[in-house]
């Protein structure tokens, strides 16, 4: 049975802004001297995400509350600095084709439209290379700088042509949620060329990232990011897309699946139209699940044709887990049917493959 992970990801480092001639629009890493080791990438002169940059052959198992989770990946593999290395890996873990998505835009990175647009332009074409030398098993998501629409569907055609499979969008980019007419042009564009809208989790507001990093708040980032995820698809239930854009699939990707059932009852209370058992699977929508959700309850609510699963290959947090799909395998309380279509047939009805 082929296996898809449908979401995987790739590391930044300096080789990614190679194609950026204007040193002032690229990212550049900066530590302070007594953490040589806290590298945060400088964008438009501003401090932004830590690099994802850990040095050394493996990571160390990412040991998250309640049991361990295997995030060991080879560094040159994450950074796709070695792809023969990486595709070996994804031969150990049994996975035939990564879909592949950014680390850094999980929050905003530039300012400056300008920077905005360089810095994706190179994004997409470190990823376009990549695609090119990886003998059809690595796809990805691109990046948009969302300043400016013409630049933002141009990019779209460029990583169509270039083994992109997905455009990326965070649940919140600045002012606007996704419902909003302004990023019409982009749906308008990934409809017409068969690509999916993936809602990666993130966060593109800049006031509401500081509000919500309370000091006192050590869970900030499931308000930040992860719950976001689940706001913004039932935003997108309750829309216009659906009806606007109903060939256009959309996946809400690194939340886990368990806040389905939670969605769907909320939708379902504010119309009459909607059964909350019936709503995802009726929309062309589908979610990343865990290999600790309760997958035969989020099920009744997801139906067979929704659920996909991914590694998060190459990130340290709660929703990284390397070895996803052979624990996936090993459940007893979902069918061989229904496994197929998670690893396989859901991810590739998502992705247009």
């Amino acid at each position: 049975m082929p296996v898809i992970d449908a979401d995987a990801h790739v590391i930044e480092t300096e080789r990614t802004w190679e194609s950026i001639e204007n040193s002032r629009s690229r990212p550049t890493l900066f530590a302070p001297a007594d953490a040589p080791d806290n590298q945060h990438w400088v964008v438009d002169g501003k401090i932004r995400r830590r690099a994802a940059l850990l040095r050394g052959p493996q990571a160390s198992p990412n040991a998250q509350r309640g049991r361990a989770k295997n995030t060991a990946t080879p560094e040159e593999a994450r950074e796709m600095a070695n792809l023969d290395l990486r595709l070996q890996h994804m031969d150990q873990l049994g996975i035939d084709i990564q879909i592949l998505h950014n680390t850094l835009f999980i929050e905003a990175v530039a300012d400056l439209p300008e920077t905005d647009m360089e810095v994706c332009h190179s994004w997409n074409r470190w990823l376009a290379d990549i695609w090119s030398r990886g003998d059809g098993r690595f796809r990805w998501s691109c990046v948009l700088p969302l300043s400016n629409m013409n630049d933002a569907v141009d990019e779209i055609r460029f990583a169509k042509n270039n083994g992109a499979v997905a455009v990326c969008m965070r649940p919140l980019e600045a002012s606007r949620t996704l419902p909003d007419p302004y990023f019409y042009p982009i749906y308008e564009e990934a409809s017409s060329q068969n690509m999916a809208m993936a809602i990666h989790i993130g966060n593109g507001n800049t006031t509401v990232c500081d509000v919500m990093r309370s000091p006192y708040d050590p869970g900030s980032a499931f308000g930040l990011f992860r719950a976001m995820t689940a706001v913004a698809c039932h935003s997108y239930i309750l829309s216009e897309l659906p009806k606007r854009f109903p060939d256009l699939r959309w996946a809400f990707i690194e939340a886990s699946s368990q806040w389905m059932p939670w969605v769907a009852h909320e939708v379902a209370s504010r119309s009459e139209k909607i059964s909350a058992k019936s709503i995802f699977k009726e929309l062309p929508i589908y979610v990343t699940c865990q290999t600790d959700d309760d997958l035969p309850y989020v099920l009744e609510y997801a139906g067979e044709n929704s659920l996909v699963i991914g590694t998060d290959y190459g990130h340290f947090d709660p929703g990284s887990e390397v070895d996803a799909i052979s624990i996936l395998k090993d459940r007893k309380d979902i069918s061989d049917t229904v496994l197929k279509k998670i690893l396989d047939e859901n991810p590739r009805r998502l992705y247009g493959l």
